[in-house]
């Protein structure tokens, strides 16, 4: 086999026993909420090693009801659909088989629309799953269990049956030919195939009060900078605070004719950190060696009051406002750490810091020459252990620096990246719509855990997986929150045979996740689909818009990690995929969109070398912005470029 890293192709008579499998869950409402989408690597590929040779599994339309043990699942409910076809491709030699080989129990599969008969192996990898997290956990129609599940005590996979410690191997944990139809294996070996199960019945729900909205305003000297801007016909100057100031107020004031009883707080830091408070409660003030005791900071921030709702505070908030003024140095380390703490009594609250430079004050000091390793050192571990802090706490950061300045975003976004927030660079004049878009993406579940379990005859791809189950921390939910995963067919164990065509394999989804009121939640969905190795069929049934963003999210996150030349790699097998699919399918709008795609991706793809050991501003934003993209983030940027 060759590596992907080898531009060559491997020849027609190589033998390639790769398999891939791509497939959708979907329902009406909610829909597009989990896809297993084809592509094709070489089996020893790791984000290490990024490869393009392999082969593909398919998956058809139709998932066999699993046989059921006591309770007996309900019919299916009529607003459900049954899934589309997404199809698995594996490549397992140079010729695809004949009809005569394929199952007779599988249904025949899409031809290309062109007729054209396309059997090479593919560079890149069709098997993706797309898992739309924001629908799966906004919609819960679903049938509701009580309690724990029923796990096997080997891979945890979730089963179809109501008895414990009765199974301890299930077919997804079994070493004999697991790509054999599910359907024909015990019940009691079956994964539950759909259910929402409440963890925790017994539990009283929280009580707690509305989400907090906090503004952290960076008053620092720089502030005062001025920029040329017109007003009406005149050309007026404005501080970079005045447009902060304004951006601000028209957040307040639309919350407030919309949404009044949201609570907005504000804290502004420069040397020293000042919790704004209300008309009944005055302002807090810290500084010098308070700013440096975190403990100290996680005490003040506990107790100082909740804001209160904008309908009792909006005229209040609006004079604070308005009297900020701009001098001194920037505390954002702390006040960060305070922030959080603050919105960490309401899960699901959002914390926006908006700055126009480094941290230089001690905690979290941002601005300190690169030989400095030992304060670098502590900042990033500082930066690292709040946005864990944050996530753990339910709390989503976001990051604003006004452009042209220089804020060291690829420390201060790890706040946002970990806990699902932005890193934006904005024009002055474009703070508002920015702030927008932030509060309105509102926080739907947090503590969010995904697992996905496979057979043993296909593993997982990526740097930190193993075997045949993947896990994702993904902490906060929103509801346009997407994830995608790489898998693979396993020939890393010879005792167990990969998939072979016409045969079917399921897999199952977990995701586990608190509801905003502190229920704990278990959504299962498991499936089954069949096996191809025909490369023209899933050249046919490809969801380019599926690859796009497997491929941004796996590239920025490579680069993010100082993985530069990994990144470029992987992303350019992934265009060589998507153009393969675009060549067969001859579809002038699929085309059109992918080269504004490729636009987007222009700094993996040929300005990696710009990237050195630490990222450029500009180029910090856009790789966290990729990391986290969705399809509509994507599709709206194309637009853009239109």
């Amino acid at each position: 086999m060759r590596p992907a890293g080898n531009s060559q192709s491997p020849s027609h008579n190589q033998a390639l026993t790769h398999n891939t499998i791509s497939q959708m869950f979907t329902y009406d409402l909610p829909k597009d909420e989990v896809d297993l989408n084809a592509k094709a690597y070489d089996p020893n590929y790791s984000y290490n090693t990024p490869e393009g040779n392999g082969g593909q599994v398919t998956l058809p339309a139709d998932i066999g009801t699993l046989p059921t043990t006591a309770p007996a699942l309900p019919p299916r409910p009529s607003f459900m659909r049954s899934l589309p076809e997404y199809l698995v491709l594996i490549p397992s030699s140079a010729s695809s088989p004949s009809s005569s080989q394929k199952s007779s129990s599988t249904p025949p599969l899409a031809q290309s629309p062109t007729g054209s008969d396309d059997k090479g192996p593919l560079s890149g990898n069709p098997n993706v799953v797309l898992i739309s997290l924001g629908k799966l956990l906004s919609e819960e129609r679903v049938q509701h269990i009580q309690g724990e599940p029923t796990y096997c005590s080997q891979c945890g996979s979730v089963l179809d049956t109501c008895y414990d410690n009765v199974v301890n191997e299930c077919y997804f944990c079994q070493s004999s030919d697991s790509s054999s139809s599910p359907s024909t294996s015990q019940s009691s070996l079956n994964g539950y195939q759909e259910g929402l199960f409440f963890l925790n019945p017994n539990e009283k729900p929280m009580c707690g009060g509305d989400a907090l909205l906090l503004f952290c305003i960076d008053i620092s000297g720089s502030m005062s900078i001025t920029s040329q801007v017109m007003d009406g016909e005149h050309i007026v100057h404005k501080s970079r605070l005045q447009f902060v100031q304004e951006a601000v107020l028209q957040s307040v004031q639309r919350l407030s004719e919309q949404q009044s009883d949201t609570r907005v707080g504000i804290i502004t830091f420069n040397h020293q950190v000042t919790m704004h408070g209300n008309e009944e409660v005055s302002s807090q003030c810290l500084s010098g060696a308070e700013l440096m005791d975190s403990n100290y900071l996680k005490e003040a921030a506990a107790s100082f009051p909740s804001p209160l709702p904008l309908s009792q505070t909006k005229n209040y908030l609006h004079r604070q406002v308005m009297g900020l003024s701009a001098s001194g140095t920037t505390a954002l380390g702390p006040t960060a750490l305070l922030a959080i703490a603050t919105a960490s009594r309401e899960p699901g609250s959002k914390v926006i810091i908006c700055t126009d430079g480094k941290a230089n004050t001690e905690l979290g000091n941002l601005e300190v020459e690169d030989n400095d390793a030992r304060t670098l050192l502590s900042s990033t571990i500082f930066y690292q252990d709040l946005g864990e802090y944050a996530a753990n706490q339910g709390v989503t950061v976001s990051v604003l620096s006004i452009e042209g300045t220089d804020c060291r975003l690829d420390e201060l976004g790890r706040l946002a990246d970990r806990t699902g927030g932005k890193v934006v660079i904005s024009s002055p004049n474009r703070l508002h719509p920015e702030f927008e878009q932030i509060i309105e993406n509102r926080t739907i579940a947090t503590h969010c855990t995904v697992a996905l379990l496979l057979p043993k005859s296909l593993r997982m791809r990526g740097e930190r997986e193993a075997g045949h189950k993947g896990t994702r921390e993904v902490g906060n939910v929103n509801p346009y929150t997407e994830l995608t995963l790489q898998f693979a067919a396993n020939e890393q164990d010879s005792e167990v045979p990969a998939p072979t065509s016409g045969s079917r394999v399921s897999v199952q989804l977990q995701i586990r996740y608190r509801r905003r009121n502190g229920q704990r939640m278990l959504r299962v969905l498991t499936t089954d689909r069949g096996v191809t190795d025909d490369s023209s069929t899933v050249l046919s049934s490809l969801s380019l818009a599926i690859i796009q963003l497997n491929s941004s999210q796996a590239s920025a996150a490579l680069a993010i990690r100082g993985r530069f030349l990994d990144a470029r790699e992987e992303g350019e097998l992934q265009r060589k995929l998507i153009e393969r699919a675009i060549e067969h399918n001859r579809s002038a709008e699929d085309k059109q969109i992918y080269q504004d795609w490729v636009k987007t991706m222009e700094p993996i793809y040929n300005n990696i070398h710009n990237f050195t050991r630490s990222l450029t501003d500009a180029g910090a934003a856009l790789l966290y912005s990729m990391k986290h993209s969705n399809r509509k983030s994507i599709s709206l940027k194309n637009k853009q470029k239109l």
